[in-house]
């Protein structure tokens, strides 16, 4: 009897052990402004996964390209992926929409890597020479398309969703490349590595850059963090671990991410984009709320916020 028993629990510990197994879904772009997702994302498909190492035996990582932030987030809304890298204006976009409910920021991720680019031949040299002009930015609603909405509003202009002095076409990052190289496109508001391939491969110019500004976040839906808190947190600790190997092994970062973003494209990805791109940004797990602010006021600018919540919830680590 004390065998019998003896085995009976031991097949409930082993149901238990089988029940611990969870797969996680991570979204990322597969940007430089992304190189912590494009890596961890390439180290699974190369079966040596950073986070893997980090997380345990019992957890499988499934990841997910996007093209912008807001569909990205419609995805962390709809239950198809867990935690995402993103922008952060959609992530305050969401988490507004949501009335702080539903998305919190873990980190910091990257700063810099977005620029304004404007055709080289002269046509637009001043702020007062993009009226009448089309410029793309990657999606509606996306990071780079709310400062650049934002900025020409600054500069005088009216500028509405579908017109106004100057047209935002809102279009994937692909795309602007071949518009712009055809002269369907007078400028592009977007970030590395497109900026670079504008500039080498398209004889754009650098009008505007965003040094400082932040590009990418590490977000969570409060869903996930509620269910596991204990591997959002480790997920955490294995993302500062990969910022700060970024800063302090830069070659071998480029290499990794030049190498995940030509498994991505299915071709290789220049050297020189990746070593261009590289020198526009900063890496760093750190996120203010102040930061978060500002892009509220820029988000109500440009018309996208109109009424905003306290930003505390947002980066409580709570849910």
């Amino acid at each position: 009897m004390k065998l019998f028993y003896l085995l009976l629990l031991t097949a409930f510990g082993a149901s238990a052990v089988r029940a611990e197994k969870i797969t996680l879904r991570v979204g990322y772009f597969p940007n430089i402004t992304h190189a912590q997702g494009v890596i961890g994302s390439n180290s699974t498909r190369e079966k040596h996964g950073w986070f893997e190492q980090r997380l345990g035996p019992d957890v499988t990582i499934h990841w997910f390209p996007f093209n912008a932030g807001p569909s990205a987030m419609e995805a962390i809304f709809a239950g198809s992926i867990d935690l995402t890298y993103v922008g952060p204006n959609p992530a305050l976009n969401a988490y507004i929409r949501s009335g702080g409910d539903e998305i919190r920021v873990l980190a910091g991720s990257a700063l810099g890597g977005a620029a304004l680019v404007v055709a080289g031949d002269g046509r637009i040299a001043a702020p007062g020479q993009f009226k009448g002009r089309r410029l793309a930015t990657p999606q509606l609603g996306n990071t780079q398309d709310v400062a650049a909405r934002a900025w020409l509003k600054k500069q005088g202009f009216k500028v509405t969703q579908t017109g106004g002095d100057v047209l935002v076409l809102p279009t994937a990052n692909p795309d602007q490349l071949a518009l712009f190289q055809s002269d369907r496109l007078d400028a592009v508001w977007t970030v590395e590595p497109w900026v670079s391939r504008l500039e080498l491969e398209a004889g754009g110019k650098i009008f505007l850059e965003q040094n400082d500004a932040v590009t990418t976040v590490l977000v969570t839906s409060v869903k996930f963090l509620k269910a596991h808190p204990a591997l959002v947190a480790k997920f955490k600790a294995a993302h500062a671990e990969l910022t700060a190997w970024l800063n302090t092994h830069p070659e071998e970062a480029r290499a990794r991410v030049r190498a995940g973003l030509s498994a991505e494209m299915k071709r290789e990805m220049s050297n020189a984009i990746v070593t261009s791109a590289w020198r526009r940004l900063k890496f760093s797990d750190q996120v203010t709320q102040k930061q978060f602010e500002l892009l509220v006021a820029d988000a109500q600018n440009a018309g996208f916020l109109r009424d905003a919540l306290p930003l505390d919830r947002l980066f409580s680590g709570q849910p």
